[in-house]
């Protein structure tokens, strides 16, 4: 079998000719299937249960009022801003492991998480804001750390993968150590709160979510389109990517600012859900046979996780609801444990 029939096939349309890969197509329109799938098996997930005929007709207007409250105000908005805040995380993780050229460059290893996790924690401990004075605390602390762990890892004109990851490390050491001195400080109720928001959970999320998680990702598509095939070049050195025309510096800072835009209104809106980003990269990059991250595979990986994890943290201890950071810390753990396995396996060869 030939590698063209395997990977792609060259599609000419007229004069123009491009080399379109079939391998990434078909993962996608998989992927995008099984979210369909568990996107029907989690509307029907709860203690009242439903049918899928009874969704249709409540979607349509025809069923009862109490069976369309609780699909389209109760169920949902979960399954929606799973979706979407799967799907950024996963393009957040593409982007930092692009620039890092690293597989283990995501923004929960390397603190961006931690410090959206401290703006929006000052936020809700000291000023006691709104949904939307949280997302601006997280989106402030989040580019507040990536400023500081950037300039401290700005060596001789440029940023490298191996030391923004070691800076990164030791910057989200200190910044959860801020966090549970905060939540210490804090009084009982607001520290309880704090502590069940920072597992990450979907479970008090409504449609305002999912329209402020939505519009971030709309706002970012331009500076992501723009550096997508920018971050390609990227990954052959900072060298070959000037000799090819690519501003290293500019793309980085673009680049960076869109991933981090992306984990901070997250985390915002249902707290650090970590390892999607670490994970669903390399998993669709693995899938896809793609020699380098690709953003669509990654945020459809991302997707698929964080639903199916929170269709687990739901049932799994049933009708006790667990945060989603809980199953995603797990499954994320074994991965991680897997990646570092993998990568002293190869190093040693």
């Amino acid at each position: 079998m030939s590698a063209q029939r395997i990977f792609g096939r060259v599609l000419r349309i007229g004069g123009v000719s491009s080399r379109v890969s079939v391998r990434p197509i078909v993962f996608i329109v998989a992927v995008a299937a099984l979210l369909v799938g568990l996107g029907a098996v989690a509307v029907t997930l709860g203690e009242y249960p439903i049918s899928i005929g009874q969704i249709l007709a409540a979607i349509g207007g025809d069923g009862s009022d109490a069976v369309r409250r609780i699909v389209v105000e109760g169920r949902l908005p979960r399954i929606v801003l799973a979706v979407i805040a799967g799907a950024a995380l996963g393009v957040s993780g593409a982007v930092f492991q692009s620039v890092t050229r690293n597989p283990l460059g995501s923004p929960d290893i390397i603190g961006f998480t931690s410090g959206s996790f401290t703006g929006a924690l000052v936020v809700i401990l000291v000023v006691g804001g709104n949904y939307l004075q949280i997302a601006g605390g997280a989106l402030f602390g989040g580019l507040v750390t990536a400023l500081v762990v950037y300039a401290l890892a700005y060596r001789r004109g440029g940023v490298h993968g191996y030391r923004l990851i070691v800076v990164g490390i030791a910057a989200s050491f200190f910044l959860q150590a801020i966090n549970g001195w905060l939540i210490i400080r804090a009084d009982l109720n607001s520290a309880l709160a704090a502590a069940s928001w920072g597992a990450g959970s979907f479970n008090l999320v409504d449609w305002r979510e999912n329209l402020v998680v939505a519009a971030v990702i709309v706002l970012t598509i331009p500076a992501l389109l723009w550096s997508s095939r920018r971050l390609r070049v990227l990954e052959l050195g900072d060298d070959a990517a000037i000799a090819l025309g690519v501003s290293a510096e500019r793309t980085r800072i673009v680049s960076l600012l869109a991933a981090i835009a992306l984990v901070a209104v997250v985390t915002a809106a249902v707290g650090p859900v970590a390892f999607i980003a670490l994970a669903a990269p390399q998993i669709a990059k693995r899938m896809t046979g793609s020699p380098s991250v690709v953003l669509i595979p990654a945020a459809m990986t991302g997707a698929l996780l964080t639903l199916g994890s929170d269709i687990i943290a739901q049932r799994l201890l049933a009708p006790t609801q667990l945060p989603v950071g809980i199953v995603t810390v797990v499954v994320g753990g074994v991965y991680l444990v897997a990646l570092l396995i993998s990568q002293a396996r190869r190093s040693s060869l």
